[in-house]
């Protein structure tokens, strides 16, 4: 935990609830296609409040919690435009419309929020009792590591969950879509339209996506306001770039592969952590292990690197093989 103030916790949490808030308005009030030069200017003003908010937290609170809010928001943000990909192949399933996606972007946004929220308060809990729990998180960002390295994650469809099997067959249902209407009616009944299975699709589908996210930023902090504020900032802006990247997200080849580099770096990184303050029995007789600790801006610089190897990489075979093809 940092000493960070609590008028700037209570000012920040304000001022980003209002955005989110007129955001979900703007949304509500004007569903539509957006264009390139509008994604793009949302996207750079929301990335340009993440990087301020930073400096702001280092002007504040000082370089270690601005160092773990880095490494943590970019690390978020890694995992959200990885979970594109499954976003536009729940789209495509329920054939969505294009002017009706905002609001089922900004839907999904609004419940990844209050799903995390409740995983991050959870955790915290349980770090704070049980720190062998460091262990497990590290396991499972190791194993969700191998997964994306194997292909786990690259279906070409997407494949409806129990819940929306359940919520098909039971509810009193059309399949047609009435605007952003979740109920409409048909030769005199009242009916429930696709949009609400589209909705307990995306819903689901973050809280999966949760049980990656949150091991992971905790494996980066452990202050429960900062673990929320780079969930927060990762968040908004998700549904333009959605727009924005289209066809980019078929480019990104090796994102999976970067991903499970940085899950698997978190991993080690939580598993030294856990042997350092080690208070299970059958390792080391229940005492600390003097194990090397990582420090939060090798983290950063890891991740910064990962990530750019992974892009530049990315662009060169598809634009390679975007050659080839053409000959």
């Amino acid at each position: 935990m940092h000493e960070i103030p609590g008028w700037f916790e209570a000012t920040s949490l304000t001022v980003f609830g209002v955005l989110l808030l007129a955001d979900l308005w703007f949304v509500a009030r004007r569903p539509h296609v957006p264009s390139v030069r509008e994604c793009t200017a949302w996207i750079g003003f929301y990335v340009g409040l993440a990087l301020v908010y930073g400096v702001a937290l280092w002007a504040v609170a000082g370089s270690a919690p601005a160092t773990e809010f880095y490494a943590g928001w970019l690390t978020e943000y890694s995992l959200s435009v990885d979970n594109l990909f499954v976003f536009v192949l729940v789209m495509a399933s329920f054939a969505v419309p294009r002017d009706q996606q905002q609001r089922v972007l900004m839907v999904g946004i609004v419940v990844a929020l209050v799903l995390r929220g409740v995983f991050i308060t959870l955790g915290a809990a349980i770090i704070d009792h049980f720190t062998w729990v460091f262990y497990l998180f590290g396991a499972f960002l190791v194993y969700t590591a191998a997964q994306l390295v194997r292909g786990g994650g690259d279906d070409d469809e997407y494949r409806e969950n129990a819940l929306v099997r359940v919520a098909r067959r039971v509810l009193p249902m059309t399949d047609r879509y009435d605007g952003g209407h979740l109920v409409t009616t048909v030769d005199g009944r009242r009916l429930l339209t696709p949009l609400l299975l589209v909705f307990v699709a995306i819903g689901t589908t973050d809280l999966l996506f949760a049980f990656d996210s949150i091991p992971a930023i905790f494996g980066l902090t452990q202050d429960p306001y900062i673990v929320f504020m780079t969930n927060l900032l990762a968040l908004m802006g998700l549904r333009q770039l959605y727009f924005l990247l289209g066809g980019l997200l078929d480019r990104l080849v090796y994102l999976p592969v970067g991903l499970a580099v940085i899950l698997a770096f978190i991993g080690v990184k939580l598993f030294l952590e856990a042997l350092h303050e080690n208070t299970v029995g059958f390792i080391n007789g229940g005492q600390p292990v003097d194990v090397p600790e990582i420090a939060t801006w090798v983290s950063l610089a890891v991740i910064v690197l990962v990530l750019a190897v992974t892009a530049a990489a990315s662009l060169w075979k598809t634009s390679r093989d975007a050659a080839r093809d053409a000959d």
